[in-house]
């Protein structure tokens, strides 16, 4: 009998590599068999682990999010840089991990746009993250508008959504590119211009 720790690790290494074959290939151009050899895992495993394929991308998802949170923790919260400098700083650290994967984009934005037309519990996941991620965007600029960094009639909320959504269409520019000039100039643009730091 496998340990709980072994079922654990053959878990996360279906989660990431997971995470990797959607980015690539998307919701419907990932097979089951396919993820369990990628992942080197048993068969039999993955219905172990996930009720169905749509559980298990929900679980990617939760695993994205939560890579996603530790780079907001490590950028917003060092109080090192001035609150303007920590918000570019995770655009930044984002762009060098989509460097990574070979500019396919945001996993969110990805599947947002294959499946949020058509499946609730997929729209419904990504935009609450997406509303997260703007949720810690705009403490950080509430921040900057405090300390005179940013007029102090901003909306701080407005310019964290638009921020945002503004990342995830350089986002999906940078793919279509297979370049990051899309997200460079959009990160430029929006810190020296949209706000004027």
């Amino acid at each position: 009998m496998a340990s709980p720790r072994a079922g654990s690790a053959t878990r996360q290494r279906l989660l990431d590599v997971g995470m990797a074959m959607f980015l690539e290939h998307g919701y419907h151009g990932l097979g089951t068999q396919a993820l369990l050899e990628a992942a080197h895992a048993p068969k039999g495993s993955f219905y172990h682990h996930f009720r169905d394929k749509h559980d298990f991308a929900l679980q990617v998802i939760d695993e994205y999010m939560r890579q996603v949170h530790a780079g907001l923790d490590h950028c917003l919260d060092d109080r090192t840089r001035p609150p303007l400098l920590r918000v570019r700083a995770f655009f930044e650290l984002t762009q060098r991990s989509y460097a990574e994967d070979g500019y396919l984009g945001c996993l969110m934005g990805n599947l947002g746009q294959e499946l949020s037309g058509t499946d609730e519990a997929f729209r419904a996941k990504i935009e609450s993250c997406f509303a997260y991620l703007a949720s810690r965007i705009e403490g950080s600029l509430e921040e900057a508008r405090g300390v005179g960094d940013l007029p102090s009639d901003t909306d701080a909320g407005a310019m964290a959504a638009l921020l945002v959504d503004c990342w995830e269409g350089a986002a999906l520019r940078s793919r279509l590119r297979g370049s990051p000039e899309p997200l460079t100039a959009m990160l430029d643009f929006y810190f020296g211009r949209a706000i004027g730091s």
